[in-house]
């Protein structure tokens, strides 16, 4: 589907159980997250609640009445000397991967960071994940080093790329 065909916006409530079930597919079949259970309603409205910080954003995709993908801006630390650095994630659909979603979600979430302020972003990004690493790298991230086999997932190694935006 193109991208003219997504609408980006915050999330609700209501979308946490489409939000929900994009991540547990991808916990139960991917290594995209090394969360190894799947979330269950209340954490994820827990979840929810806990990222409508000032400088934090839970975006949505959606398409056709239904929400294709998700994004949203962590605090990267908890302590205050990082308080101006959030890390970004971002989740689509199979259906709707390599046909512009996830850049739409980015591009909104680094938008809505640079208005809350923020000085940088971080992504942390499976490093087999190609299709991710270059949507960051073209949206002007560098990769800051990779976290060699830190995870482990469907009884192999994982290790993890590390990328920053500084967006002034």
């Amino acid at each position: 589907m193109p991208p003219a065909q997504v609408l980006i916006r915050q999330a609700t409530e209501a979308d946490l159980p489409a939000i929900n079930a994009i991540y547990n597919r991808e916990v139960l079949e991917g290594v995209a997250t090394w969360d190894m259970e799947p979330w269950p309603a209340d954490a994820r409205l827990a979840w929810f609640h806990e990222h409508t910080h000032p400088g934090e954003a839970v975006l949505t995709a959606e398409a056709g009445g239904e929400v294709v993908g998700f994004g949203y801006l962590a605090r990267y630390r908890v302590r205050l000397g990082y308080r101006f650095t959030r890390e970004d994630t971002v989740y689509v659909r199979p259906d709707f991967q390599r046909a512009g979603v996830g850049r739409l979600l980015l591009t909104a979430l680094l938008d809505e960071a640079r208005r809350s302020g923020m000085h940088a972003v971080i992504a942390r990004i499976e490093a087999g994940n190609a299709g991710s690493i270059a949507l960051h790298r073209s949206l002007g991230f560098e990769v800051l080093g990779e976290e060699r086999e830190t995870g482990r997932k469907f009884d192999r190694w994982l290790s993890l790329v590390q990328m920053q935006i500084v967006l002034d």
